[in-house]
């Protein structure tokens, strides 16, 4: 009989006046008792709409009555046919607006806990000591992928798997993407990321760090006298954007990306760190996504008041709700329906001193859907801070299309693509953030699964 408990199990988590100190992982995943009696909420339904939900098409009920029968490494044989990432999946996929949403379960009470569920067959999985994986018979056929973040990560697995000779060009010194600049440790340990690398390199794959594609090699050169029969194109969307308002150029002032890289990747948080971080009293957030709530929580674990100012709503902050209550947990303050305008300097200083806003109402639903936001007239106000970070979304970097002969891209920069990744240049796919923007880490798998799936019928075709 399945288990009709209304609520999902909790999932446990650092108490948050002690997470927002440390970067250790807030969420601490469910225990096999907890695994067991959330499994036991599924229904197993005949139509299975959670699979229609996910965009790798996991077989949701599948993997879950296998933990129904204590059966942990099945259950994880089955995640793994559908995705390469399910550690990294089960903590930072937005399954409550994939998966999870079309649970029946949640029609009368919460749907079943999907993504926790795999976050625990996955570390049951790596917390075991696994055989090393045996290397495919070689087809002959070699592929390059540009990016080593979740699409091309995802891309390079499906192809190593049927034997392509792989190599990934990752422009930083650390494979990873956006899973390691991107993602802060607290929401996704990086010996996570590297495990997952590390599997892929036993199927063959190389990995060239330092390799900036458009200036170190070109993708023409990849497909010419390096030899490679295909190239993926999954640089990601790493080109931060900003307001244009005065006082952006202040010091004080970054983007979220910068942030992000120099605490993730470059552990700026550290004392002694090789790029630190002048640790700022009060930080004002500009944005109200996910990268918004990890830049917030980064500058509060540097020990700054931190508030996060975002032109709508709470009802339409684009960030995990599962984040904002984090957040709001860890003492970050909102300051909602409403923008800056300006950013202003100390008397005779070129640092941030402050921040005007002005204050928003809701007006009629713009082309996203959402309530366009309107400025209120003379109801400027000013909050002051010395640090400002902006995390107003990313574009695809232009480097690529512009080093490349006949790759056509959009008015906002990401190439061209169909939906299996087949650029408008020969034997040239693309997937992910480089041709959607910005997006979540499941989507751009997808995009990379299916390009796989494209690259591979067309090289068997020739």
């Amino acid at each position: 009989m399945p288990n009709m408990k209304m609520t999902k199990n909790p999932m446990p988590s650092q108490e948050p006046d002690v997470r927002n100190k440390n970067y250790e992982e807030v969420a601490l995943g469910y225990t096999t008792e907890m695994a067991l009696d959330e499994a036991a909420r599924c229904l197993n339904c005949k139509n299975r709409p959670c699979v229609g939900g996910c965009p790798v098409n996991i077989r949701i009920p599948d993997f879950i009555a296998k933990i129904v029968a204590q059966d942990f490494e099945g259950a994880y044989d089955i995640i793994s046919e559908d995705s390469a990432l399910p550690a990294v999946c089960g903590r930072v996929c937005p399954q409550e607006s994939q998966c999870e949403k079309f649970c029946v379960r949640g029609i009368k009470g919460e749907p079943v806990g999907i993504g926790r569920l795999e976050r625990f067959v996955a570390d049951y999985h790596n917390s075991k000591e696994q055989p090393a994986k045996s290397k495919p018979e070689p087809n002959g056929k070699k592929v390059a992928v540009i990016g080593s973040g979740p699409s091309g990560l995802t891309c390079a697995g499906e192809l190593a798997r049927k034997g392509y000779e792989v190599t990934i060009f990752e422009a930083l010194h650390t494979a990873g993407g956006v899973l390691v600049y991107g993602i802060p440790e607290f929401r996704l340990p990086k010996s996570i990321v590297r495990k997952e690398i590390d599997g892929l390199k036993e199927l063959g794959v190389k990995v060239e760090t330092n390799m900036v594609i458009g200036k170190t090699l070109s993708v023409d050169e990849l497909l010419g006298e390096f030899g490679f029969d295909a190239v993926y194109i999954g640089s990601g969307a790493g080109l931060p954007q900003f307001m244009h308002i005065p006082g952006e150029n202040l010091r004080g002032v970054y983007s979220a990306n910068e942030i992000l890289t120099r605490i993730n990747l470059m552990g700026a948080w550290r004392d002694g760190a090789d790029t630190p971080i002048a640790h700022a009293k009060s930080t004002i957030v500009v944005g109200g996504g996910n990268v918004a709530m990890d830049a917030a929580r980064c500058a509060k674990r540097l020990g700054s008041d931190v508030t996060i100012v975002y032109r709508r709503s709470e009802a339409e902050l684009p960030a995990r709700r599962e984040e904002v209550e984090h957040a709001k947990e860890e003492g970050i303050k909102f300051s909602l329906l409403c923008n800056p305008v300006e950013i202003l300097p100390g008397e005779g200083s070129r640092s941030v001193a402050s921040v005007k806003c002005i204050r928003m109402e809701l007006g009629e639903p713009d082309a996203s859907g959402r309530r366009r936001p309107v400025e209120i007239p003379g109801s400027e106000f000013e909050i002051e801070a010395d640090c400002v970070i902006m995390a107003l979304g990313t574009s695809p970097n232009p480097l690529i299309k512009s080093t490349t002969e006949g790759l056509e891209v959009n008015r906002r920069g990401g190439i061209v693509a169909d939906e299996e990744g087949r650029s408008s240049k020969a034997r040239v796919y693309a997937g992910g953030d480089a041709v959607t923007g910005s997006a979540t880490v499941i989507l751009a798998m997808g995009a990379g699964k299916a390009a796989a799936k494209a690259i591979d019928k067309d090289l068997s075709a020739e």
